[in-house]
């Protein structure tokens, strides 16, 4: 099984920018205890703060991923490119988010991923990725 992750902007700093809302850990840390955690998995990790590496990444991946893990972070609320990537592929996509933006600020209160996505996993800190991983194993 095949599981790619995608992370959108500024999550190159996570360890580093608002702690008090995203943690203390490097997501490069952080995925090499997924990939402990899920060793039967290959799982690959890619980041862009540039919307248009995203959707290429997306339609590179979209035909033979098993799975695609995504937080699109400030994208999620603007971009109608990245959701139609997604309805443009296969494979199906979770979008995942660190914190819960619902208890954010208004304007991350909308998805344009979220109708085009298998599911939504969000507020869980950076155990939300791995439970995204998880909802794709059988």
């Amino acid at each position: 099984m095949k599981i790619n992750i995608i992370n959108g902007p500024n999550l190159n700093l996570l360890g580093k920018r608002e702690p008090s809302v995203y943690g203390n850990k490097s997501f490069d840390l952080f995925f090499n205890d997924l990939k402990v955690r899920f060793s039967s998995i290959d799982l690959e990790c890619f980041q862009s703060n540039i919307e248009g590496e995203i959707i290429d990444h997306i339609h590179q991946i979209g035909f033979s991923s098993d799975g695609i893990v995504l937080n699109a972070a400030a994208y999620t609320h603007t971009s109608i490119g990245i959701a139609d990537a997604i309805k443009s592929i296969n494979s199906p996509v979770v979008e995942v988010h660190i914190s819960n933006t619902f208890s954010r600020e208004d304007f991350r209160h909308h998805s344009f991923i979220t109708p085009n996505a298998k599911g939504l996993i969000l507020g869980f800190g950076l155990e939300s990725y791995a439970l995204a991983i998880q909802s794709f194993i059988k």
